[in-house]
């Protein structure tokens, strides 16, 4: 890839996706466009350059450059010590002792869905050993393609290897062709999720309403420490008071003047009208 097609590439990512590409990951971006210049049948980079920024290669493929870039990286249970917190003591908080109902939960980043699946059995399991609680589910992500395979709710059985045996039982359903190998979530759950695309690099988010519970997990690392002091000013705003913020293990907030306390290891609650 010649410098002047990696500048306008860097051009269009950083400010639109807020993905920060210094000359160091070139050689990733290579290997990740690799894969649409084979599909297109194109003859270098620079075709590729040329294609996805004419009018018409713009309308075509740049979903699909969106979806090369991004990283989309997921797990069930993933950094299960979150879902400890939220199960013995965020929830019982939040639904005995301040009684609120529905709870709404935001999983910022969803990509194919396994943290808001992963969200929905916690729920669920909550309220088999309490008592049923309405509640709702978002889940947003850049990426077209990554919601659609969330809202199917289909997964490898490789994929869904770390859903617990007992909640496999009671929420998922295997495929009827055991050639398939594959599970999907059963429809109740999925009736408590809706799906949605949003970009994070977006003045305002039009999600509707405060959320009590936000996961916003492994995204803060890709973004400059301008556009996480934005993002984060824009998920505050839509956190409930006394609402919860999980961010990654690997995350913080850093110095803010945002009414949010360090609970637990990358886990903050709003103080702001909280009891």
């Amino acid at each position: 890839m010649t410098q002047e097609s990696f500048e306008r590439f860097k051009a269009f990512i950083e400010p639109n996706l807020g993905i920060k590409i210094p000359p160091s990951k070139k050689v990733m971006l290579e290997a990740r466009l690799a894969k649409r210049i084979r599909a297109l049948k194109l003859g270098s980079y620079e075709e590729y350059c040329d294609y996805v920024f004419s009018p018409e290669g713009f309308d075509r493929e740049i979903q699909q450059l969106i979806d090369v870039v991004t990283t989309n990286e997921t797990d069930f249970f993933r950094e299960a010590q979150h879902y400890t917190l939220l199960k013995d003591s965020i929830l019982p908080e939040l639904v005995l002792h301040k009684k609120i109902s529905p709870v709404n939960i935001w999983s910022v980043a969803a990509s194919t869905g396994q943290e808001a699946y992963t969200l929905a059995m916690v729920f669920e399991e909550f309220c088999r050993a309490h008592a049923p609680v309405p509640y709702s589910i978002l889940g947003t992500d850049i990426s077209e393609t990554v919601l659609k395979v969330a809202t199917t709710g289909i997964y490898t059985e490789h994929q869904a290897e770390k859903i617990p045996r007992d909640l496999m039982r009671r929420y998922c359903l295997k495929s009827k062709k055991a050639e398939q190998k594959t599970i999907r979530i059963k429809p109740d759950i999925r009736s408590k999720i809706r799906f949605r695309k949003l970009n994070l690099m977006e003045d305002h988010y039009p999600v509707g309403k405060k959320y009590h519970i936000i996961f916003c997990r492994n995204v803060f690392i890709y973004f400059d420490r301008p556009n996480q002091r934005r993002i984060l000013a824009e998920l505050y705003s839509h956190l409930s008071p006394g609402g919860y913020l999980f961010m990654g293990h690997s995350e913080n907030i850093g110095s803010t003047d945002l009414p949010l306390k360090s609970v637990s290891a990358a886990v903050y609650r709003n103080t702001q009208g909280a009891e």
